[in-house]
């Protein structure tokens, strides 16, 4: 990986609200490096020039330059604004070209699959990106994946990725991209639904009002017949009572 020049400016008057405004409003973004048991320092660095570097990648081996000093960088932490998506500080990391790191790398996934292609099958994606350790000279842009020829209910898992001067400390068995079959959606047409709602109000019981007990005991005594009455005759009329 190519190595890119940055120049940078101490920051003496670090954390002051109204001087990391002032950086801001100058076109330059606060920044810290620390790492290999060195005292960190705080620091600006062009925004413009910063963003350039941010397009090229986020694993970017940077040699920053300031004071009469240099240290060999990468990239740790970005912040952005909640609002606007404006770079307002950056973590750099201080690192030796000669020891190994461990840092993330995209996956880049390259051709379209058999399976997708011929057989009708989705691509679903597991991993988005590997953890590797290498030395920062080697550190890739991007690791391919190559799927052309992955077939349906097949799997590219991280053992099957070979990358040179680079080694995955991924799960040798965890699968990056695999080929499965679409789900099939079950659609429901009229007269099933038609003949699923006549089927549940078939289903559901009648419910009956109960009568009152005098009401029960009223109507059997209007239905009793009088003594000596034959079935089937009209109950005899209450005649009237007048007092003298």
């Amino acid at each position: 990986m190519e190595q890119l020049h940055v120049a940078a400016q101490l920051r003496e008057k670090a954390g002051v609200r109204g001087v990391l405004s002032k950086f801001r409003a100058e076109g330059v973004t606060p920044a810290v490096i620390y790492g290999l048991k060195k005292s960190p320092v705080q620091i600006t660095v062009s925004e413009k020039e910063m963003l350039g570097v941010l397009k090229k990648g986020g694993n970017a081996v940077l040699k920053l330059k300031y004071a009469d000093k240099e240290d060999n960088v990468i990239i740790k932490e970005v912040q952005r604004h909640v609002v606007t998506d404006r770079v307002i500080h950056i973590d750099f990391h201080r690192i030796s070209l000669t020891e190994k790191i461990k840092v993330k790398v995209h996956i880049k996934i390259v051709g379209e699959a058999f399976g997708v292609k011929t057989e009708g099958g989705l691509l679903e994606h597991a991993m988005r990106d590997f953890t590797v350790l290498c030395l920062p000279t080697d550190i890739p842009k991007e690791i391919e994946v190559k799927v052309t020829d992955l077939k349906l209910d097949q799997a590219i898992r991280v053992r099957d990725i070979q990358h040179d001067k680079v080694e995955i400390l991924d799960d040798p068995n965890h699968i990056v991209v695999s080929i499965v079959a679409p789900k099939e959606e079950v659609v429901e047409t009229p007269v099933a639904a038609a003949g699923a709602v006549a089927g549940a109000a078939a289903a559901e019981p009648e419910v009956v009002a109960g009568k009152g007990k005098k009401e029960e005991e009223g109507a059997e005594g209007a239905a009793k017949p009088a003594a000596g009455a034959k079935p089937g005759d009209k109950p005899a009329e209450k005649k009237a009572e007048h007092k003298k």
